[in-house]
């Protein structure tokens, strides 16, 4: 058996000891690629058997082996460097070194393989987008760490050190299997490096996240993070010809008439359409409106037509009575993006607008307008209103209440909790202080909810009932064993959806009893698509729906045009100025164009999403949908299919592009509006 050894670079000529430190790197390497393999079989097996095994399976694991294989040797070109250097030093440190970097690497693999089980969606840089506090907050509340977690993980260490230890030692390759492999692992890195390499893409999104390998993900986005890529498009260049939306060659799109980009970059005359009025009986005064943001209700299981199956029957009741946009997208795939995509229309910035904390500019919203035309104003939220920073957005809005769960009293009953943690208050317990904390007014209200129950750790009151409602409802939807046996992976959420909707029952019914309720209008939508259920498409994560409820609809209506988030704010008050004479400014900085209230399919909206706080990846133009690198195209049901056009995808890239300059160019200090124009009407 060879041993290790313990000399410094030994005697011999410079070729034999080069000859020895690749035989050594090689046993080294070939071990580790082994543990490497293991833990990919792993990796396929925990997540096929917890969640679902990936269709194509002989595909998928030739495509993971191969991203795992060209990873393995990206890293070990960096590791062979560094063997290189302290070989001739020390043999036995050059190798120590190696180990000690193998178990790391392998330990930050696992964790990330547990991270993307827990939440179907691999970690990257978003990790960057959050304060310490609320990464505790979240793992805490999601219950994955606990003393059997880091008993396992102890285990783990302890298996992956004696395995590497093992291996090293019983893996002996020769000179010439040694130099092929180093030769290998240099070729393969240099190619990867210089041209990347694409793998299949599949077209199941759930397929495509668990074929990542999970740390070289991580280990990219984060270079990305630190040292993003300069943007080429200057559109204060004479050439630039104007909003991201216009001559791209995908139909009629929504543009804006710029004022002064170079020192407002957004600012334009608001020319939003009042789409509302042809469907609105008139009241003597203003409606009140309310605004009810529910986590994570995704279209994929709400409403008719969903694919999981309708699991929201109150919502899809209501939905019949109402007016129904179903192809609805959120502004951002996490709730740090909802407040100001929905009341405020606007841009991101470098991680989410609420991360500018107290630095947010001046700006104007839908809150901070209506109380400046007599609305009087309030938030309320199931959990701690510091997370993303939303009290603080809600402060510069002026807003007459912030609730969350520091304020509600005593008498209510908070979620269960998970390893000390809780996210807060149920939907239940939210609507019933609502309720409990409305003084009487003569102003007209805009009330904005944000609810709580349908986010991980999925755990509600009243759970065994919700379990078997769950049974239940998959016997009223007709499912077949076999999808039964798939939703049943998932029954905890499901569970919580079931609560979710069945909270909005009680709540409407309550409504109904309020003084105001006649003149009310209600709409309710989902802050992103709950991602702990594998999703279908990369676009899947922004689905959700939007319906506009009210005693004052005329008729009702179901709309298959696409709009989203960013259309809500701009919509409202187009609709109030037109019908209730409201005072509003010319000038605005909205991002949204307003909804589109088209019965058939079309986009004419060109818009950004952002998929974490450090992932502005996502651009929807017209039927196309640009993720990163590839571009989509989007049918009535928002299925994408992958399109190879390079006039598409280089118009796509193109577009995002401008957006990208203007909103580098906010986060380089410009403002969004005058401060003339923001004194004449904040509240």
């Amino acid at each position: 058996m060879e041993t290790v050894d313990t000399t410094s670079a030994g005697t011999g000529t410079t070729s034999e000891k080069i000859t020895v430190i690749l035989r050594r790197f090689a046993s080294l390497a070939l071990g580790w690629l082994i543990v490497l393999v293991a833990l990919r079989l792993l990796e396929w097996l925990w997540n096929g058997f917890s969640h679902q095994f990936p269709e194509e399976p002989v595909l998928f694991l030739f495509n993971a082996l191969l991203t795992d294989f060209i990873f393995f040797c990206k890293l070990n070109f960096l590791l062979l460097l560094l063997f290189l250097v302290i070989s001739f030093a020390s043999r036995r440190a050059a190798a120590i070194t190696y180990l000690v970097l193998a178990v790391l690497f392998t330990l930050g693999y696992l964790a990330l393989i547990q991270y993307f089980n827990s939440t179907l969606v691999p970690l990257g840089a978003d990790l960057y987008g959050y304060s310490w506090k609320e990464i505790k907050l979240t793992v805490g509340a999601s219950g994955k760490l606990n003393f059997l977690t880091l008993l396992l993980m102890v285990i783990a260490i302890a298996a992956i050190i004696t395995a590497l230890i093992w291996l090293t030692k019983k893996i002996r390759p020769g000179k010439v299997a040694s130099f092929m492999l180093t030769l290998l692992v240099v070729v393969t890195s240099l190619f990867a490096f210089s041209a990347g390499f694409t793998p299949h893409v599949f077209q199941n999104e759930y397929s495509n996240n668990l074929s990542y390998n999970k740390l070289d993900y991580f280990l990219g986005a984060s270079y990305n993070h630190f040292y993003p890529e300069e943007l080429e498009t200057d559109i204060y260049a004479d050439s630039y010809i104007g909003d991201y939306g216009e001559n791209t060659g995908t139909g009629t799109i929504a543009s804006f008439n710029y004022t002064d980009e170079k020192d407002y970059p957004f600012l334009h005359g608001d020319s939003t359409e009042d789409v509302l009025s042809p469907f609105l009986n008139k009241s003597a005064t203003p409606p009140n409106i309310v605004i009810l943001l529910v986590e994570g209700l995704g279209r994929a299981f709400t409403n008719q037509g969903a694919y999981l199956g309708n699991f929201t029957p109150f919502i899809d009741s209501l939905s019949q009575h109402s007016l129904y946009w179903e192809n609805f997208l959120s502004g951002g795939g996490r709730t740090f993006a909802v407040l100001p995509t929905v009341l405020g229309s606007l841009p991101f910035g470098k991680n989410g607008f609420n991360e500018l904390g107290e630095k947010m500019p001046p700006q104007l919203s839908l809150m901070s307008l209506l109380k400046k035309n007599g609305y009087n104003t309030g938030f309320y939220y199931c959990g701690d209103a510091s997370f993303d920073n939303m009290d603080i957005f809600l402060k510069h809005q002026n807003a007459d209440r912030i609730r969350d769960k520091s304020t509600f009293p005593a008498g209510y009953t908070q979620l269960p909790a998970s390893n000390g943690f809780s996210w807060g208050y149920g939907d239940k317990e939210l609507f019933r202080f609502l309720y409990a904390d409305q003084q009487s007014t003569s102003q007209p209200t805009l009330q904005v909810l944000l609810t709580v129950a349908t986010h991980s750790p999925f755990l509600i009151n009243e759970q065994e009932k919700y379990n078997q409602a769950v049974e239940k409802r998959m016997d009223e939807l007709k499912l077949t064993g076999d999808q039964k046996a798939e939703r049943r992976q998932y029954k905890a959420q499901f569970a919580s959806i079931l609560y979710a909707d069945d909270a909005l029952k009680q709540f409407f019914a309550k409504a109904k009893e309020q003084p105001g309720y006649s003149n009310t209008i209600f709409l309710i939508t989902g802050d992103h698509r709950m991602p702990e259920i594998p999703m279908s498409t990369k676009i899947d994560r922004y689905h959700v729906p939007l319906i506009l409820y009210s005693p004052m609809l005329q008729r009702t209506a179901k709309f298959q045009s696409l709009s989203t988030h960013f259309d809500i704010g701009p919509t409202l008050l187009a609709y109030l100025k037109n019908s209730y004479a409201l005072k509003l400014p010319s000038l605005q900085s909205w991002m949204g164009s307003g909804l589109d209230t088209a019965r058939s399919f079309r986009n004419i909206h060109a818009i950004p999403l952002m998929q974490t706080k450090t992932d502005l990846i996502d651009f929807v133009m017209g039927p196309f949908h640009l993720n990163g690198s590839d571009v989509f195209r989007i049918n009535n049901t928002l299925n994408e299919d992958r399109i190879t056009d390079p006039a598409i995808i280089e118009s796509m890239r193109g577009a995002f592009g401008k957006f990208q300059q203007k909103n580098q160019r906010f986060i380089q200090g410009a403002k969004l509006i005058p401060d003339t124009l923001f004194k004449t009407w904040k509240p």
